[in-house]
């Protein structure tokens, strides 16, 4: 099942076990139940003898499944299928949480999972192929470690179809608690824990209030957030970053190949990198923290939707952008019921199921390519009269045979029974006449929008919504910058922002050496 490379390294890991681990396999005659049960004997054979497998005998549970249980306690967690691909991490740091190795969070954190007062059961359908799925599993892996009151199960959807169909499972990662839906997409712990723990970010918020003025206070963490923060800490002042996720948009980047001196790699990589870099400086980070307003002053004000108010000398805008909308009746309804923006993630859940691409760019063809190997028959919708993706993609696409283009085309309706799509509606922008397509799932990918609501009325926006800002990264609003994604510079590139970020955090720095209490300089001409 794993190849030699592969048995070595996770031999390696093992040896950090202290604890004797029993897997409890329940199987059946299938052939899934047969790959299972080969990658259970590698585990064992690489586990140093403290690894052990028994047949399960709970005739309820899915098959194949296993459980992975530390002896003599109730301490364990449960996967349902074949955890390789990306899920092959989060297989193994259970073994070696379940095993006793310590488990990397924060022991406020810890101690508030030990403190849920409460029986959970987690079920969280995955796809193997799905990058945002790990961070999720992981999470409640090491929540269920921390409180055995808490019962996790990964299912990963390839091999339970039947189940998927029944729980109209549309989109990865989906978690149900205690058989109700608890929510979907990227969710780390203090996010969940919020949801368990009603009070907690009430609780949160009175502490981030609590904090002393920041030289520089940056409100994002993508790469552009990253970049300024290490710039500003550098400099020796009081760099403080908000997020609500480390990395961004990144994390939900598959594969990354054009970022100067870095060959190849992932976003979750990429985005896991950025960080431990940040963190390499005396930043203060703020996860799970979304911003709602900013207040002007010789002290700005960035309040919370949590209700902190954070108090800096200076600010640095960088919320990046997030999937444009086709803003058509049915898109909201069916949102995770057949309507989804991410191929990679949720694309295994529509194997031999005909599916719709909204878009003709780099990232439409490239979901349409990838879509076809997977799906019975995609029809990839442009509304120009020419497609705009990258001769090389255009090529690859003209080869698939499963794959219809429709161009001059404008999406005016996605149609569903009430509980998923069924079909999509289109006008031939030429002609005037409309279309129906019937399909079981729309892929909406065309292009961003920044995420500027929270400004509107504040900063100097352009008609796209973007942050206007000087060659220095200055906004309209004194002493406040901008960059990445989210503002008016062109090319919306990793590379570029990690830059502008760099460029606003100089910008900054260069403000709070220049300002005096009495004078501070004049903001760009609106």
């Amino acid at each position: 099942m794993l190849d030699a490379d592969l048995k070595a390294q996770l031999s390696s890991y093992l040896e950090r076990v202290t604890h004797p681990i029993e897997i409890v396999a329940h199987t059946d005659a299938s052939a899934k139940s047969q790959e299972m049960s080969a990658l259970l004997q590698d585990v064992v054979s690489a586990g140093h003898g403290k690894i052990t497998v028994v047949a399960g005998s709970d005739e309820r549970a899915r098959k194949p499944s296993f459980d992975i249980t530390r002896k003599g306690t109730d301490i364990g967690v449960s996967f349902a299928g074949i955890p390789l691909g990306h899920e092959f991490t989060s297989l193994v740091l259970a073994l070696l949480q379940v095993g006793g190795h310590p488990i990397k969070l924060d022991e406020k954190v810890i101690e508030q999972i030990r403190n849920l007062d409460g029986d959970y059961v987690f079920e969280t359908f995955i796809s193997l192929s799905c990058h945002n799925c790990p961070e999720v599993v992981q999470a409640l892996n090491a929540m269920s470690v921390i409180n055995p009151r808490i019962k996790v199960v990964a299912v990963d959807g390839g091999v339970f179809p039947k189940e998927v169909e029944e729980r109209q499972v549309m989109a990865v990662p989906m978690m149900y608690l205690n058989g109700q839906h608890f929510g979907q997409g990227r969710t780390n712990v203090e996010e969940i824990l919020a949801k368990l723990d009603t009070g907690a970010s009430a609780r949160a918020a009175a502490e981030l209030s609590k904090k002393d003025v920041f030289d520089v206070l940056i409100v994002g963490g993508g790469p552009a957030g990253a970049a300024a923060a290490i710039y500003t800490a550098r400099k020796g002042i009081r760099t403080g970053v908000i997020a609500d996720r480390f990395g961004g948009q990144v994390l939900d980047t598959l594969s990354i190949e054009n970022f100067i001196s870095v060959k190849e790699t992932d976003g979750q990589k990429f985005a896991v990198a950025l960080e431990q870099h940040v963190k390499e400086y005396d930043v203060d980070i703020m996860n799970t923290q979304r911003a709602s307003k900013i207040v002007p002053g010789k002290i700005k004000e960035v309040h919370t939707e949590s209700g902190a108010v954070l108090k800096a000398k200076s600010v640095i805008i960088s919320t990046g952008a997030r999937w444009r909308e086709i803003n058509v009746p049915g898109e909201k309804e069916y949102r995770n019921h057949g309507v989804a923006y991410c191929p990679h993630c949720d694309g295994p859940l529509f194997k031999g199921k005909r599916v719709a691409v909204i878009g003709g760019g780099n990232s439409g063809v490239e979901a349409a390519i990838d879509l076809a190997g997977i799906v019975e028959h995609v029809t990839l919708i442009e509304f120009g009269a020419e497609l705009r993706a990258d001769a090389v993609l255009q090529r690859k696409l003209a080869t698939l045979r499963n794959v219809k283009v429709i161009k001059s085309a404008q999406t005016s309706e996605i149609h569903g029974d009430g509980k998923k799509v069924n079909g999509l509606s289109y006008t031939d922008r030429e002609t005037g006449q409309s279309h129906r397509v019937d399909l079981e799932g729309v892929f909406v990918q065309i292009g961003l929008v920044p995420n500027t609501e929270w400004l509107k009325g504040s900063i100097d926006l352009s008609k796209h919504g973007e942050i206007e800002v000087d060659n220095k990264g200055q906004t309209s609003m004194t002493g406040v910058f901008a960059a990445g994604d989210v503002t008016t510079v062109p090319y919306k590139q990793i590379v570029i922002a990690v830059g502008e970020g760099a460029k606003a955090a100089l910008g900054s720095f260069d403000y709070l050496i220049r300002s005096s209490a009495d004078d501070e300089p004049a903001a760009i001409a609106a």
